[in-house]
């Protein structure tokens, strides 16, 4: 399942906001400690690669549909939470908007708050429109 691998990234994205990029050695340390499988793995490095091929682009967009809280902004948590979703409504066909704006939703609740759920998922709703 998808789930754990998701939130595995998630917090990989989220430790690289505080150094220089991700650190492999903690991403392979989650992966670890979360038992993640193969596909888990295989995955959740696209999904980095994703992200970090396309970060500005996905700061872009964020700016464009949120004009009141750019991307220099937002908790650090929620634009980690907004890049693996993003990276997933535009660049994973085979996964529906639908589970990726709901998935980052459920995190926003567990490592944010209320309120940077419902934001995160109107931006990720208008992104997957366009």
């Amino acid at each position: 399942m998808r789930t754990k691998a998701r939130e595995v990234v998630f917090e990989v994205i989220f430790a690289s906001r505080f150094s220089d990029g991700i650190d492999n050695g903690l991403k392979n340390a989650l992966y670890k400690k979360e038992k993640l499988t193969e596909s888990d793995i295989a995955y959740a490095d696209r999904l980095l690669s994703v992200i970090g091929e396309n970060e500005r682009d996905f700061g872009a967009l964020i700016d464009g549909i949120s004009h009141s809280f750019p991307e220099s902004r937002l908790f650090p948590a929620d634009i980690s939470l907004l890049l693996v979703a993003l990276a997933e409504i535009k660049y994973f066909d085979d996964i529906p908007a639908a589970v990726s704006i709901n998935e980052a939703a459920n995190l926003a609740s567990k490592y944010s708050s209320p309120k940077s759920a419902t934001f995160i998922s109107g931006i990720l709703a208008e992104a997957a429109k366009g």
